[in-house]
């Protein structure tokens, strides 16, 4: 079992930046994949993006190319999400996952994390 507790959430203005964490726990070696995805009101969840855990290989949502980097620590178990240039359409929840497998593309996971509000006020 892999357990996830994401972070950084919060209130921010159109333009602004937040980091969002997801610290990974539990039989972590299993990880191959780690991704975010994001589910607004009403909408949803969908893909925003994800990293490979043990190659340099990231993939995006075409909504957030340019704007959002995942990156990793895998010292620290941990996978974050830069959100530069937010805008009022990137409000929603935000999901951290794992997977134990290199699916391609890789939108599928085996475990989930409880979610992060982030909310982009006009």
């Amino acid at each position: 079992q892999v357990q996830l507790v994401e972070s950084g959430g919060g209130l921010v203005q159109t333009g602004g930046s937040l980091r969002l964490s997801c610290a990974a726990s539990g039989r972590t070696d299993s990880i191959y994949t780690m991704g975010w995805f994001r589910q607004a009101p009403g909408k949803e969840r969908e893909f925003v993006a994800a990293i490979r855990w043990r190659t340099t290989s990231t993939y995006y949502a075409d909504s957030v190319k340019g704007r959002f980097t995942i990156s990793r620590d895998n010292a620290k178990n941990t996978v974050y999400l830069q959100m530069n240039s937010l805008k009022p359409e990137d409000t929603a929840v935000y999901y951290c996952a794992a997977d134990r497998a290199m699916r391609y593309p890789p939108l599928t996971y085996d475990y989930w994390g409880q979610g992060t509000q982030v909310t982009v006020s006009s």
